[in-house]
């Protein structure tokens, strides 16, 4: 019978910090009138392991500066043109074995006369082919002429609607060239960089505070100092909060609270926003079969079709792609051959795959942010399990530098200039802690970024969604 996790004692969530400074932090009170004295550890136990879930970014992204306040950038749009949901009239119209065409919505046709063209129907079988003899003014129509005979009195098509492209062109003898011609048309983004703060006091007289706990974080900073050790988990916090501010935060809106709050010019759209707009997005489940990875790989080939690309999930999703992995194996219901295992019995059985291959190479690897109990990680509304980031580079059209750049797909703007540089400021104030600033008593460690994350080519993302 499988068992199962007890709910209690559960996961702790209890924060570990207070907002003030308390002689409490410092130093435990012990009876001396007592004779005997406790057996104390002076050093912490870092039961939590490295707490700090700041990685992915460093991993995917570059740092870039900027030095305005807004970013934007081109990025190409199709070569080809492919236009769907077309509806059509009656055959032998305008004359016979031509057929007119009404673009869909507010689309807008690109064709020009003497192009060849391929039509299809979205609802069954039914194509043909023809050349394109005349075209609206104003786009909302198009006239095809068949090259089928049959196709003279009778529709091509029974029902439904229809999706065309161009595949070429052809003319008689002694015509006049092309008519027209098509421009490149870019779509633009853009986004601004948020300002970003924290910080960290302690009174004079508390750093003059010994205590008897040798306390350490996960930088390596270690002494009986106790504010020593706050300052650098605030440190540590905000370097996580630098990461978290590019992956969860969204674009205000322009009659929301947050734009009376701060101004319709504040917000910023981060990793998750970017993909769900202009990206592709799973739901409903992990991908945990080969059909299911086969389906991203037919939306991967219509976007950018990048040839390596990275999966950064949670642990569930990682396993369930072991688990799918494992299956494709003949020995795997018996678990002789389960990942890599030569039958060696002094040799540790690996449960766990690293990447694959299916159309494209994909690389697995846990994202802590997604496991961690106090953020991402066991939530239900809006739970995320992972995302699929291509690898390598993107041209774009940078109009600070007026030219074309490669660009990460994934990179981070700071502000900066010769005068300024706003990735990562940190200063001190006050009058204790070799500060001599002001008369506070006390030492302020200030801490300001100013940044954006630049999400180029969208398209080839795939974020996975519970």
């Amino acid at each position: 019978m499988a068992g199962s996790l007890q709910l209690s004692p559960g996961v702790s969530l209890t924060p570990s910090s207070v907002k003030a400074t308390l002689s409490s932090n410092y130093i435990s009170t012990f009876d001396f009138l007592n004779q005997y004295l406790p057996d104390t550890y002076e050093q912490e136990f870092e039961r939590y392991g490295n707490r700090s879930i700041a990685s992915f970014l460093r991993n995917v992204s570059a740092e870039i500066p900027s030095a305005s306040d807004l970013i934007k950038w081109a990025e190409q749009g199709r070569l080809h043109t492919k236009f769907t949901a077309l509806t059509y009239g009656s055959i032998g119209t305008p004359s016979s074995g031509q057929q007119v065409f009404t673009m869909a919505g507010s689309d807008v046709c690109n064709f020009r006369v003497n192009q060849t063209v391929f039509l299809s129907s979205e609802s069954n079988a039914e194509s043909a082919k023809g050349i394109v003899v005349a075209v609206a003014a104003n786009g909302t129509t198009f006239t095809v002429a068949y090259y089928d005979s049959a196709y003279n009195a009778t529709s091509p098509f029974s029902s439904g609607t229809v999706t065309a492209f161009v595949y070429g062109s052809e003319f008689k003898k002694g015509e006049n060239g092309m008519q027209g011609s098509l421009d490149p048309v870019d779509t633009f983004y853009e986004v601004k960089p948020v300002i970003i703060k924290d910080k960290f006091a302690v009174s004079g007289s508390d750093m003059a505070q010994i205590g008897w706990v040798e306390v350490t974080t996960e930088n390596g900073a270690t002494g009986y100092l106790w504010y020593v050790k706050a300052e650098h988990e605030t440190r540590l916090r905000f370097d996580d909060y630098l990461e978290m501010m590019m992956i969860e935060h969204v674009d205000t809106e322009a009659t929301s609270g947050a734009a009376t709050a701060l101004g319709t010019n504040s917000g910023s759209q981060g990793l998750f926003e970017a993909i769900e707009t202009r990206g592709n997005v799973w739901s409903g489940g992990n991908p945990s079969t080969l059909g299911d990875f086969d389906d991203i790989v037919a939306r991967l080939d219509k976007q950018g079709a990048i040839a390596e690309n990275v999966l950064f999930v949670n642990r569930e999703f990682s396993f369930d792609i072991d688990d799918m992995l494992a299956a494709q194996n003949s020995y795997g219901v018996g678990g002789t051959s389960y990942g890599l295992f030569d039958n060696d019995k002094d040799m540790a059985l690996n449960l766990g795959f690293t990447s694959f291959r299916r159309g494209y190479d994909f690389y697995k690897s846990d994202w802590k942010y997604l496991n961690d109990a106090t953020l991402r990680g066991g939530i239900v509304g809006g739970a995320v399990n992972g995302v699929l980031i291509p690898a390598g580079t993107m041209s774009v059209y940078d109009q600070v530098m007026g030219k074309n750049m490669k660009r990460p797909f994934l990179h981070v703007r700071y502000r900066a200039s010769e005068a300024e540089n706003r990735k990562l400021k940190t200063w001190i104030t006050g009058s204790a802690g070799g500060a001599a600033t002001s008369d506070l008593d006390a030492m302020e460690v200030n801490f300001l970024s100013e940044r954006a994350l630049c999400t180029l080519g969208a398209n080839n993302f795939v974020l996975f969604k519970d």
